[in-house]
């Protein structure tokens, strides 16, 4: 049975100004499925994810054409609520960012921004997160000392913890190990794993065995323009683009 489609891409252009960085994109993004992106620097990968919680909204100058449809609903119609959206939908950036405060400030910050007051009610919030991301253990003994103290792989947690502190639907990753060691790298990955039995995620990736490894569709782009898209283990067993063979062979990216 085919799983069900949480996001739906209806050709889908995307600019800069002038320049067309997205050309006629559409693709089904399937939920409690991992979703990988790949292809060279500057194919429209991250720019892609970035239509999906609209952070391209933020940029001055760009305009998206085509449709993206979550859950029935057209996410760039005028009346969508931005901020809610961004809580539907987290995102998990290249370098870790945590704020420059205690891991338990992290952590509450998006639940107090979206107004709750209850302390019990946030501190269960808070452990329960922690817990999701595989990071609790780590931390439990030192909630109010800086998070700028953890390591490189323990801040990528928790920053993937702070995202789910809000109870989002769909988690959205940017090379979100690029800039860790093997073993960090691991544990992301086992945690991504773990994540999608309850969050449709879409990871975009340059390392093409982690997206072997993690996903269970890959989309490959090239030049702003989606080449072939397909379950993972076709993609990489059998591609029908000869574009697709090449790059995964190393012959050009």
């Amino acid at each position: 049975m085919a799983p069900e489609t949480k996001i739906c891409a209806q050709h889908i252009d995307f600019f800069y100004g002038r320049t067309r960085a997205l050309k006629d994109i559409s693709l089904d993004i399937y939920a409690n499925r991992v979703t990988a992106l790949i292809g060279p620097s500057g194919c429209g990968k991250s720019t892609f994810i970035r239509l999906i919680n609209r952070m391209n909204d933020l940029i001055p100058g760009t305009r998206v054409e085509g449709k993206i449809i979550m859950d029935g609903l057209d996410i760039n119609h005028p009346r969508t609520d931005v901020v809610d959206l961004r809580r539907r939908v987290g995102m998990v950036f290249q370098k870790p960012n945590p704020f420059p405060k205690s891991i338990y400030e992290n952590m509450s910050y998006g639940l107090r921004i979206n107004g709750m007051k209850d302390r019990n009610f946030i501190e269960q919030r808070v452990v329960s997160a922690l817990k999701k991301a595989a990071l609790y253990d780590d931390v439990k003994d030192r909630l109010h000392e800086s998070a700028l103290m953890l390591s490189g792989g323990q801040q990528q947690r928790l920053c993937i913890a702070r995202c789910l502190v809000v109870e989002p639907e769909v988690i959205l990753f940017d090379e979100p190990c690029a800039s860790l060691d093997p073993i960090s790298t691991r544990k992301i990955e086992e945690l991504i794993l773990e994540l999608k039995k309850d969050y449709t995620i879409v990871i975009v990736t340059h390392n093409m065995q982690q997206a072997a490894r993690v996903s269970d569709y890959t989309a490959f782009m090239y030049m702003g323009e989606l080449v072939e898209y397909d379950l993972t283990e076709k993609i990489f067993t059998v591609p029908k683009e000869r574009m697709t063979e090449e790059y995964l062979s190393g012959k050009f990216g």
